[in-house]
């Protein structure tokens, strides 16, 4: 089963067994309204240079991003929080193919605004071989062009589920970064992007590994 097969049959679950109408609802009417903003296609595209980054894992050890290109190119992706069931079966389907992405000389990482307790809990939930990076205050999510706040009557519907996002994020700013991946080839430009504001939308983890095989083969 695709990754997009599967988040669709937990959207379908979701939508008429988990959440009532009402909830749904919000859902759909704050999704399409930040589709309605374009952010999504100002973010950072194909042939635009990458922002530099320090960023610490879920350890403490800062991860910078001049290191990683040092031995190769990094596959990047960015996701909303352990909370966010999507996120983790996302995270999961990078799991497995995170050997095909290593053997391109790859370094497979994950952003995401959560802080360091959280990230460990979602490297043991999801039984990840990658690091997950804490982006305080979505700060490269923000260079990138992916923050944008959630809408207060969203915000206020995480609560109610009991998604504590300014408890699991160490900030009061409401923020998210959109889904995204990119790859980033040695030269510091982006050679892949995939951005999303539906975040029940996620690509292909083949998409990536086929770009990293091509940036290979130019070598």
């Amino acid at each position: 089963m695709t990754l997009q097969a599967k988040l669709d049959a937990f959207r379908h679950q979701f939508e008429t067994t988990m959440a009532p109408p009402e909830a749904v609802a919000i859902i759909h009417r704050t999704t399409d309204e930040l589709i309605a903003t374009g952010q999504a296609d100002r973010a950072l595209k194909a042939g635009d240079r990458a922002p530099d980054f320090a960023l610490p894992d879920a350890d403490g050890r800062m991860v910078r991003a001049a290191d990683l290109l040092a031995s190769g190119p990094i596959a990047l992706t960015f996701y909303r929080g352990v909370w966010c069931p999507y996120c983790n079966l996302d995270l999961q389907a990078l799991e497995e193919a995170s050997n095909a992405i290593r053997a391109t000389g790859a370094q497979l990482i994950a952003v995401t605004p959560q802080q360091a307790a959280s990230s460990r809990k979602a490297i043991r939930d999801n039984k990840l071989s990658f690091p997950v990076l804490s982006d305080a205050g979505n700060a490269l999510a923000d260079a990138f062009g992916l923050r944008f706040r959630l809408q207060d009557e969203l915000a206020a519907l995480y609560a109610s589920f009991g998604v504590d996002l300014p408890g699991t994020n160490g900030d009061n700013s409401q923020t998210l970064p959109m889904p995204a991946r990119y790859v980033i080839g040695t030269d510091g430009i982006i050679a892949y992007a995939e951005v999303n504001a539906d975040y029940t939308r996620r690509p292909e983890p083949a998409e990536m590994v086929a770009v990293l095989e091509s940036l290979r083969t130019r070598v």
